[in-house]
């Protein structure tokens, strides 16, 4: 197997679509973001991406049947817009790799008319959220008047340290091709799946581009997470520790 390889499954005219990239992060927001989208729209699988930089091993279905793990594009026709969007479970293993693969990813956008696109991820607060905030950042300071207008902020410390992997990539290497690019991030504890996160970046992202999607599933998913977060809270404001009972913590 070469190191990245690319399985054309089907090619359908799209319209001037747009890249929609959601792989995981923090919260998992992009993930879960991209695959509400998918969940919620007819979309067709277009191409599958393999490359020696994602763990050695393959998925397991419902009847046994096996797949080598790999990045998926689903070609989705809205009401507002085309849509190319980009899932998977994993990301690159090294700096070069994300450079080789996130190249691979745009030279399918670029295959099929894409000329924009959205990264979708997450930005850690350190604790947990109540009300969500959604923050950008784009290639180009043109790009940031269309998004303040549909209320994402736009700080100029955050996210502290840039954008890695992928989403970076997205903006950094599109930019050098002539994308437009943005990255819509939901702020998130960083610490759990999010599902409440993902839905703030997911309704930014469809006002920009003329889409309805339901939240059910993420509705159901976020009642879940609230269980897990309210024991977390509970831990959080108990009784301090005194330093001899931390003696006795593993």
């Amino acid at each position: 197997m070469d190191d990245i390889e690319i399985d054309a499954v089907a090619t359908p005219e799209l319209d001037d679509p747009v890249l929609i990239e959601g792989l995981p992060g923090v919260g998992h927001v992009g993930k879960l973001a991209a695959e509400q989208l998918l969940e919620e729209c007819d979309g067709t699988l277009v191409r599958r991406v393999y490359t020696t930089e994602f763990p050695p091993q393959v998925t397991v279905d419902d009847d046994g049947v096996t797949e080598l793990t790999c990045a998926e594009f689903h070609a989705v026709e809205t009401e507002g817009a085309d849509l190319l969007v980009l899932t998977g479970d994993h990301q690159a293993a090294t700096n070069a790799g994300h450079y080789r693969v996130t190249s691979a990813f745009l030279d399918v956008a670029e295959e099929f008319g894409a000329s924009r696109a959205y990264a979708l991820g997450g930005v850690p607060t350190g604790e947990l959220v109540e009300e969500y905030t959604v923050l950008g950042a784009v290639s180009d300071a043109s790009l940031r008047e269309e998004l303040e207008a549909v209320d994402v902020q736009f700080r100029s410390d955050e996210p502290a340290g840039g954008i890695v992997g992928v989403s970076g990539l997205i903006l950094g290497l599109g930019e050098r091709r002539g994308f437009e690019a943005a990255c819509l991030m939901g702020e998130t504890s960083g610490y759990l799946v999010d599902p409440k996160s993902a839905r703030a970046v997911l309704e930014v992202l469809q006002e920009r581009l003329g889409f309805e999607v339901a939240f059910d599933s993420l509705e159901e998913r976020a009642e879940e997470m609230e269980e897990v977060a309210g024991k977390i809270q509970e831990m959080q404001d108990g009784p301090a520790v005194g330093d001899d009972e931390l003696r006795y913590i593993g």
